[in-house]
């Protein structure tokens, strides 16, 4: 798989723990391919290529690291304008947050996340998490591709 086909988008207020995602994102070669925003509307921006990002050539990420508790918009409402969209719904979502709390867990899950990390405390567990994310999101998982004008295809492989 090439490593630098596509961002992940490391949505995180926290400047600490964002650092802390490169470093263990750097330790599968992925720390080339990450974009971070620190709060929901600059991930909303990124992704629908708004404002400062109304220039961006990329693609879509193949993966959005999002965390829930962050000021402007919550990663609850990024996450449901995602899941929302013909255009975005496709692109993983995954929490990765420091809440460990039920009601969050099921807001989450009510919002369509495709998984849900409560960061571990220990950085050696923190290196193991984000190693299984790698192996699974970026490097096992595929992504339904976007079909040119917001169309999508049916079960049949036809275009509605």
């Amino acid at each position: 798989m090439n490593k630098h086909a596509s961002p992940i988008l490391l949505v995180e207020d926290n400047p600490d723990d964002a650092e802390l995602t490169r470093l263990a994102l750097a330790r599968h070669g992925l720390d080339q391919r990450v974009v971070h925003v620190s709060d929901g509307m600059q991930a909303l921006d990124y992704l629908y290529r708004r404002g400062k990002f109304d220039a961006r050539t990329t693609v879509d990420p193949q993966l959005v690291l999002l965390d829930l508790k962050m000021p402007l918009l919550d990663g609850i409402g990024v996450l449901k304008e995602i899941k929302g969209s013909e255009l975005l719904r496709n692109i993983p979502v995954v929490i990765l947050t420091s809440s460990t709390e039920p009601s969050d867990l099921q807001r989450a899950y009510d919002a369509g996340t495709n998984a849900y990390i409560a960061k571990p405390t220990e950085f050696a567990q923190f290196l193991s998490a984000m190693k299984h994310v790698c192996e699974f999101w970026v490097s096992i998982n595929q992504i339904a591709p976007r079909v040119p004008g917001g169309a999508r295809a049916s079960n049949f492989g036809e275009l509605i």
